[in-house]
């Protein structure tokens, strides 16, 4: 399988050689420039454990590597780092089912990639016989900047810096970012919100990269966010692995479709449901729910991306994205136009703006369906769900519950549905809490404590002990001084 650059067909790179650049040379993403469904038999693939079927799925989308490889990298990633041997798995809430993706290390989505990237890395470094050692860079709207960080402290050969949002996380996504130990990683907070972080990252492996001020370090760069191929690849696996449970449960039949709704601001999370069903997954309808930050709403339902409109810090601030890196990607797959790409995320960057052809946009529209909620409504589907399942959601997963409902209003005959859950409500406890009808006392850690007498449901140790671990890193820069800071501070 060949991969090229979303915005230049000629920009080619091997699986390995994606992995370890992460962003292609011309800024663009690379991508398969063509998916198509698996030849193992289906049910067998889905009768696989989560290690077997991570393995099988990693070497079918990343064939640089070996089928051994693959199964030898997933068990690395997998065994004993999650809560279970399922490593997300489902619940029947009502007629839906939820598929958590909590259940890991940091106790967020991001766990799942980020878990097994590092060795990814390594591996792909070995193939490609690079000499360098790599730095990581990486933008952080909350959740992939403790995943990363976790993945890949002390790993040798390797270095990570990550860039946050100067207050747009929430305090607990803060704390398990300047709480993190490793004499390889480092953290800064940039003044600014999410898209500049993200945007600083690009700017910087377009003016670093294969730069002599790297060559001197002896370093090459590389991203562990979803515009890396090697951290989206993975993030397939859980839909396959939320099919099987439904088609074990009985909640479908065999071959039926299913209805996938996730939340997502980055479109990473979401387009790994597309590649699942190009690889012959039953996926119907992708639901793409959206916090008040509501760009990739509108885009799906008009075709016009424009993110020159208002900002909001939000109760799920994983999701308050302007620019979203992996749209990209997608219009690739489903236009097969590099040179139409390339125009319009050069209209992006200059303009803000801009809006896809009519035929493309009945594409989207045959394959996604979009809602956004405000806090407000967050806060209330929140106590909803509590109220009506008993089931304990974060300020993330009740946009995805609330987008479900306005869906099956809107579209009584959709299909089964699965909710993808993405992060610990214990996370963001003081929303949890509102959207129990308590007040916040302004304390995490105490309204920690009074989410778990509300409900009876313990909070993560490794959250609570948070409370008692020393900061370790508290700088805070411009966006103009991220280049410098890199250069200065990146530890291997």
């Amino acid at each position: 399988m060949e991969f090229v650059s979303t915005r230049n067909r000629r920009e080619t790179a091997t699986a390995a050689e994606a992995v370890l650049r992460g962003l292609a040379p011309d800024g663009g993403l690379y991508c398969p420039a063509a998916l198509t469904p698996l030849p193992e038999d289906l049910s067998a693939l889905l009768a696989l454990p989560f290690e077997a079927l991570a393995g099988k799925l990693l070497h079918a989308l990343l064939p640089s590597f070996s089928l051994e490889e693959t199964l030898a990298l997933s068990r690395k990633a997998y065994s004993s780092r999650f809560e279970t041997a399922e490593v997300t798995p489902t619940a029947e809430v009502g007629e839906d089912t939820v598929v958590e993706l909590f259940r890991g290390p940091t106790g967020a989505f991001k766990d799942v990639a980020l878990s097994l990237l590092p060795h990814l890395l390594t591996a792909a470094k070995a193939a490609c016989g690079q000499k360098e050692d790599i730095l990581i860079l990486t933008a952080t709207s909350g959740d992939t900047g403790k995943a990363a960080l976790a993945g890949f402290q002390d790993v040798p050969g390797t270095g990570i810096l990550v860039f946050y949002p100067h207050g747009g996380v929430s305090p607990i996504q803060r704390l398990q970012m300047v709480t993190q130990p490793g004499q390889n990683v480092r953290v800064c907070a940039v003044r600014g919100n999410f898209d500049d972080a993200q945007s600083g990252v690009k700017k910087a492996f377009a003016s670093l990269s294969g730069s002599a001020a790297l060559r001197e370090r002896n370093l090459a760069l590389s991203s562990a966010n979803s515009i890396n191929l090697g951290r989206l690849a993975p993030q397939t696996v859980y839909y396959f692995k939320a099919y099987a449970d439904m088609l074990r449960r009985g909640r479908i039949a065999r071959g039926e479709q299913v209805d996938f709704v996730v939340p997502t601001g980055n479109f990473g999370d979401i387009l790994a449901g597309y590649f699942a069903r190009l690889l012959g997954l039953p996926v119907g309808r992708l639901v793409c729910a959206s916090n008040q930050n509501n760009v990739l709403t509108e885009f799906l339902r008009t075709g016009i991306y424009d993110r020159n409109r208002p900002f909001y810090r939000t109760s799920s601030p994983s999701m308050d994205i302007l620019i979203s890196s992996n749209l990209e990607r997608l219009l690739f797959l489903l236009s097969g136009d590099d040179e139409l790409v390339a125009r319009l995320m050069g209209e992006l960057n200059k303009a803000g703006r801009y809006q896809v052809p009519e035929r493309l946009l009945g594409q989207l529209h045959a394959l996604f369906w979009a809602e956004s909620c405000t806090d407000r409504q967050t806060e209330r589907t929140i106590g909803q769900v509590y109220a009506d399942h008993g089931y304990l959601c974060d300020p993330h997963t009740a946009v995805a519950f609330y987008a479900a409902e306005k869906y099956k209003a809107a579209c009584p005959d959709h299909r089964p549905l699965a909710i993808l859950s993405t992060a610990s409500p214990y996370k963001f406890p003081a929303a949890v809490l509102r959207g129990l009808g308590q007040q916040s006392s302004g304390d995490e850690f105490a309204d920690m404590a009074a989410l778990e007498a509300r409900t009876g449901i313990a909070a993560p140790a490794f959250l609570k002990a948070l409370q008692r671990a020393p900061l370790r890193h508290e700088d805070v820069i411009d966006l103009e001084d991220m280049e410098r800071y890199i250069l200065e501070e990146a530890r291997i």
